[in-house]
């Protein structure tokens, strides 16, 4: 049995494809190479079947604009059906570099509609290494600039590791200087699934031990009065002063908490951890004591 939509579950995602231009070191969804259209025709299918009051839906891959026309079939079979319900698309942005995908995308019309892509360093070789892809950054931000000259919203994704923590700052740096007219910045946790667990050795670290960079990060961009975010840490990792930044973020059918986590005052505010973590975790995992 499958199950496609959960009516109670606090996030849906539609895996659109799973081909991709992408070979990211720490993809949660490693990509096929296969004919897999059938997976955009089921969607077409399910959409008219859902609540109207659905909160939420993503649309993910792969990545979901190397189906064509199918991809903007399911935007605005969306639109038709859930004109109230928020759709995010993570994407690589790379499609968008063509304007007129650009102009067609915005063109859906679906009042709710935005896209999740990622950056991973200001710096090009970094960015490329990190997803696999000689000229992928170039590419990536010409989408960016596309989607936002054409009206779309636009968030930016920061994946945070051993490759990228390091240039943090200067990311936020350039996103300041370079696309401070994006909606919303977030840094986000590694997931230990997919190819993370063949690359341990070259993303793996614990996350105390950015935190001083990614408070920087998060502290220059509001500073900016850029939307900013981190998901997937715990608040005991991170420090204090960005507490107010971290959003539970992790869907509900793999979030966990410790047997730590039992007795902490800061519990309800905090986004736990992907039930995969038990591969990897912090040594520094500790309860927020009520004074």
């Amino acid at each position: 049995m499958r199950v496609l939509f959960r009516k109670d579950a606090n996030a849906n995602y539609f895996l659109v494809t799973e081909r991709c231009n992408h070979l990211c070191l720490m993809c949660s969804q490693p990509p096929k190479d296969v004919d897999d259209r059938w997976l955009a025709r089921e969607i077409l299918d399910v959409l008219p079947l859902l609540p109207v009051t659905t909160p939420f839906l993503g649309i993910t891959g792969g990545e979901p604009t190397l189906v064509g026309e199918d991809f903007f079939d399911i935007l605005s079979s969306a639109r038709d059906h859930l004109p109230s319900t928020p759709v995010h698309i993570l994407s690589n942005g790379r499609t968008f570099k063509d304007r007129q995908f650009a102009e067609r995308y915005q063109g859906i019309g679906h009042p709710r509609l935005s896209v999740g892509i990622p950056i991973y360093s200001a710096d090009p070789e970094v960015h490329d290494y990190v997803v696999q892809s000689k000229g992928a950054f170039d590419e990536t931000i010409r989408g960016i600039m596309n989607l936002k000259a054409v009206g779309a919203e636009v968030e930016i994704r920061v994946v945070v590791h051993k490759q990228t923590y390091e240039g943090l700052v200067d990311l936020s740096d350039f996103i300041f200087r370079n696309l401070t007219f994006v909606d919303h910045v977030t840094f986000m946790g590694l997931e230990i699934t997919g190819f993370t667990r063949a690359n341990m050795d070259k993303l793996w670290m614990d996350p105390y031990d950015y935190r001083s960079e990614l408070r920087a990060a998060v502290q220059y961009l509001a500073a900016a009065r850029i939307n900013v975010s981190v998901y997937n840490h715990q608040l005991c990792l991170l420090d204090g002063s960005i507490h107010k930044y971290a959003k539970r973020s992790i869907s509900d059918w793999k979030n966990a908490y410790l047997n730590e986590c039992t007795s902490c005052s800061k519990r309800a505010e905090c986004g736990g951890f992907f039930s995969s973590s038990h591969l990897a975790r912090s040594s520094h995992i500790s309860a927020f004591q009520t004074k």
